[in-house]
């Protein structure tokens, strides 16, 4: 168990807005960030009850499955727009929501009219998927042995899940495995700048205290070489910016000025469109 340092985190994005408005910011907002800055280091010391324990991607998605849909997510609400946009430029068919979750995606491949089978190693999260797309067919299984029949589905998508693998390629090479020649995968991952500038951590409430399941970072070129590896061709990249939304009653609503310079601009999210090569 660790501590959240939550007034080192405010300070952290004081500092990236500083460093992103060093040239091009006014003097009157240079001002004000560093009067915030100054007002935090002046102020007490972090609650030492803030205690934040890691927790691996099993028992994580198992504490989070009845919360995860409760609260706005800008990650979320900036990748599902362009998701959906390339799912609605291609014919139904046999489909594979791979770490499906809550089933958010399983559900918009069933109401275009997809035969729909979503795996994801959370009993947890299953079961909230089922609830919210209970045409779709749930199975248990894991991003890197996924239980489906090799060439068995046209689209494979698979939505911010490969940042909690230390490595990509070997669910990488399993979307390719299961897809058929000619068929599509789409995969969105937390963009890896902003794994680095975040911590790249999700906090979400947990017996009373607070936990998260790590994302790793991977660079876009370690995705490039893993497509490459599996036969997969990228059909385009999407990095859709920030939209501003910031995780309500949190740290960086009591500094929102800095945080929305901070984060203004910068990719939340990579979507990748990618065809198995025949």
């Amino acid at each position: 168990m660790q501590n959240l340092r939550v007034r080192e985190m405010m300070l952290g994005i004081q500092g990236v807005a500083l460093l992103r408005n060093a040239i091009d910011g006014s003097q009157e907002f240079v001002d004000a960030r560093l009067r915030e800055i100054q007002s935090l280091l002046d102020g007490e010391p972090n609650d030492p009850s803030k205690a934040v324990t890691e927790l691996g991607v099993s028992p994580g998605y198992a504490s989070w499955a009845t919360t995860y849909d409760s609260l706005p997510s800008s990650v979320i609400q900036t990748e599902e727009p362009v998701v959906h946009g390339i799912i609605d430029r291609l014919p139904a068919g046999k489909a594979l929501d791979a770490a499906c979750g809550t089933g958010r995606h399983a559900a918009a491949l069933v109401a275009r009219g997809h035969d729909t089978t979503g795996v994801d190693q959370s009993a947890e999260m299953l079961a909230q998927a089922s609830a919210k797309a209970p045409d779709a067919e749930f199975r248990t299984g894991d991003l890197t042995a996924l239980p489906l029949p090799d060439r068995s589905v046209d689209l494979t998508v698979c939505s911010l899940a490969l940042t909690h693998l230390a490595d990509v390629s070997a669910a990488v090479r399993e979307f390719a495995r299961v897809t058929r020649e000619g068929g599509h995968v789409i995969i969105t991952d937390v963009h890896p700048i902003l794994v680095i500038l975040q911590g790249g951590q999700a906090l979400f409430a947990h017996g009373g205290e607070l936990a998260f399941v790590r994302n790793h970072f991977h660079p876009v070129s370690k995705y490039l070489n893993a497509f490459a590896a599996a036969g997969l061709v990228v059909e385009s990249c999407a990095e859709p910016l920030f939209n501003g939304l910031l995780p309500p009653e949190g740290h960086e609503e009591r500094i929102a000025e800095a945080a929305q310079a901070a984060w203004a601009g910068i990719p939340s999210v990579l979507v990748w469109h990618l065809r198995v090569r025949a």
